[in-house]
This record gives structure tokens, C-alpha cells and sequence, in this order.
């Protein structure tokens, strides 16, 4: 490069060199345009965001609150709805109280007796054994031939005045002799839609042959049969619906009720259902108590009282599933009220029994418990049950003897576990330790 030439470089960048000064500011404003543009560009952006999703949701929400407004009189609604709720509460434990509001043997002898007359309590077993007698009258139930029958059936057929008798006439006498027996046994079970014999049920032997010894035993009797007799009321329920439209036994589904029992101590050869001791309710205070292991755990408390019970039939064998919901379905009755009379009567609704334990077995109708029975042409099975029923405090604690809610007051062992709520081992005894 000349030296001419390189001076007129020089000459150019000294107009540079006049203006330095503008060239800070020109940098500047040239940034500022840069950024401006980029800015512009993010606020239109932002402005757009900010308006839907802070104004617009703002506004819909706000919409929202405008069709969902509380009306004026909602909280008369909301009050009706919370005495609803309150009503329904009031309603179940109205239920809970009714479940054991049951009509009385007698009203003089509960919670006190009226007077100490030992008639008074001989008056309730004849009550309870006439209240069993008319049940089973309204079920029909008869008996199969008894011994008396059978010999006055047989009466003209005895050879005891001759003494020679060959094997052909002793054969045609003892066909005959099973024929006529045949007969009588029909008959009964023709005019009949059931058997049944009185004894078998729990108390009836007991009260027919009553004893007084004293006034605090006696009102324990009375009041454990009362429960046993509301109990049996409920069986004989239960079979008066099963065999509904039936004739005869023959046409029943329930052919016999075998007995109705409290204890384990019944004699299952006797005919009559005999039983070795009383045999009365007791209340099953603790896992202990009870004629089976019981899986519901139930046992007496402060709310309800637990009683266990066996009932055995003979019953179709394509009614047994039925029989057992049966037992177990609401069935209804007249309240008792607080004064003991009814004037008006008022009905309820219990449903008070589990069953617990049940045991099917075949029958022999050749064997000596059944050969005096014609069941039909049915198969027929034994139904053996041992069932729960529960009875609400509420309903019947008023009337209840201090006696008996004194005998059920459990001691409590130190060391050991509540026995009403200890554990049952794998071999159905309870672990109280």
C-alpha cells in the first residue's frame, strides 16, 4: 500500500473519529430497537395468557358460582334432611326396644309378683301349658297311636282263648294285625298335618308337674319359661307358614317336630322326648356358656341378652333349606305395653334367631321311634338345630326380676381375661388366659 492511499484511510476514519461521540447513543438505540420488537411480541403474549387463564377462567368460574348459588331456603332443606337422619336413629332404636315388647304369660308376676300366693305361680304353668296346647292346635298336630290304641284296635284278634293254633291262621292273624295297625296309623296321620306330643316341648312336663320351693325360685322359672315360650311361639310360626295348605301329613313339609330343648341332656331313644333335668333358658354369659361354639361371638351385655337353644324335625328333603331361612325371617307381634293391658293392639316386627350349628341325618321308618308314624311318600330327614335368639334389653328390662339380673353379674378373676370376650381355640374351647 503508497503512502497516498493510506492517507486517505486515515482522512475517512477521522470522520469517525469527529463523531465518537454519537456513537455510544447510536449503539444504544440500535440494542433498543433490537429488544423492542422481541418485547412487544412477549407482552401481546403475556396480555393473551393473562386474559384466559386470569380474567376468562375468572369469569366462567364466577358464572359457575352464579348457577350454583345456594338457594334462599336451603338450609330449611338441609334441616328437614338432618331430621331425617334423626328420625331413622329414633326409628332403630324404637325397632331395638319393640324387638322384645312381647305379650305376657301373665303381667302379675313380673318384675315383683302382685301377692305372694304360691297359686300365682302354679296360675302361670297352667297358662303356659294351655298356651303350648292351643299353639298346637292351631297347627293341627297330632299324635301317633298310642299303646291303648292299638291294643283296643287289636282286641279281636287275640287267640289267648285257644290253645291249638296252627302256622297258617298264626301267619293270616299277624298279617291281619299288621294291617289294622296300618290302618289306625294312617288315620291319625290323615287327620293331622303334623306330630307333635306336648312333653316334647321344654317346660310342659316341668309345669305339669310343678313344685313350689319359694318365692325367688319360682319368679326365676317363670321368667326363664316366659322366654322359653316366646321362643317355641316362634317355631310354631315358622311351621304353621311351612306347612300352610296342607291336610295332612302326608301333604306336610314338616312331618314332626321331635322337640324343642335348653340343655344337651335329652333322651333321643325316649318316645315322649323325656328329658333327665329341667331343662330351662339360661343365658349364655360367656363363650363358655351356650350348646355349640358360637361364631357371631355374641354373649350377654348391656344392650342384649343371649339365649341358645335345639330344636329338631322331621322335615322333606327338598324343604330343609327352606325351613332354616324360614326360622330365621321377621316374624310379627303384638307390643306390649308399658301398663301390661292392650287396648288398642299394636304390632311389631322381631327377627331374633341364628342358627348356629346344624345337623342332617336320615330317618329308619322301621326303627321303634318312627315305625308307629306314616310320614308319606317324601323323603324324609332329621333336622337337628342349635340355634341363637337374641332378646334387646331395652324392651324388657323394666319387667326383668333383680334376681335374675344379679345372677348375671360375672366376677371378674384378676390375672385372667374377660371370659365374655376371650378368645375360642381352634378346638372350640375358649382361651381364658
Amino acid at each position: 500500500m503508497d503512502i497516498p492511499q493510506l492517507k486517505d484511510i486515515i482522512q475517512k476514519l477521522s470522520v469517525f473519529k469527529r463523531h465518537s461521540s454519537l456513537f455510544v447513543p447510536g449503539i444504544i438505540g440500535l440494542v433498543g430497537v433490537l429488544l423492542f420488537v422481541p418485547a412487544q411480541l412477549m407482552s401481546s403474549k403475556l396480555k393473551a395468557q393473562i386474559s384466559e387463564k386470569s380474567v376468562m377462567n375468572r369469569s366462567r368460574q364466577i358464572t359457575s358460582l352464579k348457577k350454583n348459588t345456594t338457594a334462599r331456603d336451603q338450609w330449611k332443606v338441609e334441616k328437614e334432611r338432618l331430621q331425617a337422619y334423626q328420625n331413622d336413629a329414633n326409628q332403630i332404636s324404637l325397632l331395638a326396644k319393640e324387638l322384645s315388647q312381647r305379650q305376657l304369660l301373665s303381667d302379675k308376676i313380673f318384675p315383683k309378683p302382685k301377692d305372694a300366693s304360691t297359686l300365682l305361680f302354679k296360675g302361670f304353668g297352667q297358662l303356659y301349658r294351655s298356651g303350648v296346647d292351643e299353639q298346637l292346635k292351631g297347627l293341627n298336630a297330632g299324635e301317633c297311636p298310642t299303646k291303648a290304641e292299638l291294643e283296643r284296635s287289636l282286641g279281636g284278634l287275640s287267640v289267648s282263648g285257644s290253645r291249638r293254633i296252627n302256622r297258617s291262621n298264626r301267619s293270616a292273624l299277624s298279617g291281619a294285625g299288621t294291617e289294622i295297625r296300618d290302618a289306625l296309623c294312617r288315620s291319625k296321620a290323615e287327620s293331622s298335618r303334623i306330630y307333635c306330643y306336648p312333653a316334647d316341648l321344654s317346660g310342659y312336663e316341668f309345669w305339669g308337674e310343678y313344685k313350689y320351693a319359694g318365692t325367688p325360685e319360682a319368679i326365676k322359672d317363670c321368667w326363664y319359661y316366659q322366654s322359653a315360650y316366646w321362643i317355641i311361639e316362634d317355631i310354631i310360626d315358622t311351621i304353621d307358614v311351612m306347612n300352610s295348605g296342607s291336610k295332612s301329613v302326608f301333604e306336610s313339609l314338616v312331618k314332626r317336630l321331635l322337640d324343642v330343648s335348653f340343655d344337651t341332656s335329652l333322651d333321643r331313644n325316649s318316645r315322649s322326648g323325656k328329658r333327665t333335668t329341667v331343662g330351662q333358658p339360661t343365658y349364655v354369659l360367656t363363650t363358655l356358656d351356650g350348646l355349640a361354639v358360637s361364631y357371631t361371638g355374641r354373649v350377654c351385655n348391656d344392650a342384649i341378652d343371649v339365649v341358645h337353644f335345639n330344636v329338631r324335625v322331621i322335615v322333606s328333603t327338598k324343604a330343609v333349606l327352606r325351613f332354616m331361612q324360614q326360622l330365621c325371617s321377621a316374624k310379627r307381634h303384638i307390643i306390649r305395653e308399658s301398663s301390661g293391658q292392650i287396648e288398642a293392639p299394636r304390632y311389631a316386627k322381631h327377627n331374633q334367631i341364628t342358627i348356629l350349628e346344624s345337623k342332617i341325618s336320615s330317618i329308619d321308618r322301621q326303627d321303634e321311634t318312627h315305625n308307629l308314624y306314616r310320614y308319606g311318600e317324601d323323603a324324609g330327614v332329621e333336622l337337628d338345630l342349635i340355634c341363637e335368639y337374641i332378646f334387646s334389653k331395652k324392651g324388657y328390662d323394666e319387667i326383668k326380676p333383680e334376681s335374675v339380673k344379679k345372677s348375671q353379674i360375672i366376677p371378674t378373676i384378676p390375672g385372667f381375661m374377660d371370659p365374655r370376650t376371650a378368645p375360642v381355640s381352634p378346638g372350640g374351647r375358649p382361651a381364658t388366659r
